[in-house]
């Protein structure tokens, strides 16, 4: 009898490795799973920005290479030799602790690596100091590299106060009104104003905000401004920042408030136009064309040539204005006191023409005598 192989046949002799894949399988999951989880993170271990130094101590005056690599390719980062802080706890006192004259400024590759000479000098907090690298637009991203200027005095960090907790507890507005040199495009300054309260256990001391202005679809520009003072646990503070826009800006903003990394609040800010730019260059417009337009008028009048007697050469005398025989044309001149009164003597005498010489009376001829006069 023979032995027929078929689908049924073959189901009968899988379904032990069936079986056994069953039983495994819930086994390996969990591996499966750890290994899956590792990968992101060690690639994201892998793109973390790094920094690294030629040197790690250096005097004012000389000069490191700074390196690193992990950064968003073509991006543009900032370099700065910062005080009073270490790459555990950062820049404590923000940008106002490094030496920002000294800073320089490079772009990253394609690959997101990039090499730099920067220049050492003191910054204006004692150390320990770092090189502070970050980025200027778009994503914030930031790295610390521990370093020593040489000569440079020493103190020790200020307290830990990461117990503190600021919120915002009222409606953030814009303080301030507009000068009449912002009518002309000078830079429109506010105040935001806005009041915090301290809701963790531990007091902020000396809390650096950061100050965003964003116009139309650009993403806001962020500066830092730091706030001279102490919030206590469960007290509130009213804190007033100064927000300044660039020379000529119209239209409408958008101010945000920034601690940390998280956004505190948000104001809107609508500039009016400077409508006196507008008047000074149509004023422009108008004046100079006229002011040429004179200036020509008066180089032509002195430049045309003159009428009458001007082009008649020396020792010429003048001729006749017409020829004999033809009816002399009489012009109007200019007729002087002498010509005037002989003129009027004309006119008067023309005024009695019945008048003659011969027929005019005279008293030295004799009275005609009447017939019986003797």
């Amino acid at each position: 009898m023979t032995r027929r192989t078929g689908p049924e046949t073959l189901r009968r002799a899988a379904s032990p490795a069936r079986l056994l894949t069953l039983a495994v399988l819930p086994a390996l999951l969990p591996a499966l799973f750890l290994s899956v989880l590792a990968v992101p993170g060690a690639r994201a271990a892998e793109s973390a920005p790094t920094v690294s130094l030629s040197k790690k101590e250096a005097g004012k005056g000389g000069e490191i290479t700074v390196s690193g690599k992990g950064w968003r390719g073509g991006a543009l980062l900032m370099l700065l030799i910062c005080g009073q802080a270490t790459p555990e706890r950062g820049v404590i006192g923000g940008t106002n602790s490094c030496a920002n004259g000294a800073g320089r400024a490079v772009t990253t590759d394609e690959k997101g690596a990039f090499s730099k000479r920067l220049p050492v000098a003191e910054p204006p907090e004692p150390c320990p100091c770092v090189v502070h690298v970050a980025t200027v637009t778009g994503e914030q991203a930031s790295a610390d590299a521990a370093f020593t200027v040489a000569g440079h005095p020493t103190a020790e960090l200020p307290r830990r106060t990461g117990g503190g907790k600021l919120a915002v507890l009222a409606a953030t507005r814009l303080e301030g009104d507009s000068s009449l040199l912002t009518w002309f495009g000078a830079p429109p300054a506010r105040r935001l104003v806005f009041t915090v309260g301290n809701l963790g256990p531990a007091p902020v001391e000396d809390p650096v905000f950061e100050i965003g202005t964003a116009h139309g679809v650009y993403a806001p520009q962020w500066e830092e401004r730091q706030w001279r003072g102490t919030v206590a646990p469960g007290a509130r503070a009213r804190i007033a920042l100064p927000v300044e826009l660039s020379a000529g800006a119209h239209g409408d903003y958008q101010i945000s408030l920034r601690y940390g990394k998280k956004v505190l609040a948000e104001q809107p800010w609508g500039v009016g136009r400077p409508w006196g730019v507008t008047l000074f260059w149509v004023l422009l417009c108008l004046v100079v064309p006229a002011a040429v337009f004179r200036i020509g008028m008066a180089v032509v009048d002195r430049i045309r040539p003159r009428t009458g007697g001007a082009h008649r050469t020396a020792g010429a005398r003048p001729g006749p204005a017409v020829s004999k025989g033809l009816p002399r044309r009489t012009t109007p001149v200019a007729r002087t006191a002498r010509s005037a009164a002989a003129a009027d003597a004309d006119a008067t005498t023309a005024v009695l023409p019945w008048f003659t010489p011969d027929s005019a009376p005279s008293e030295n001829r004799p009275r005609p005598t009447t017939k019986g006069q003797a």
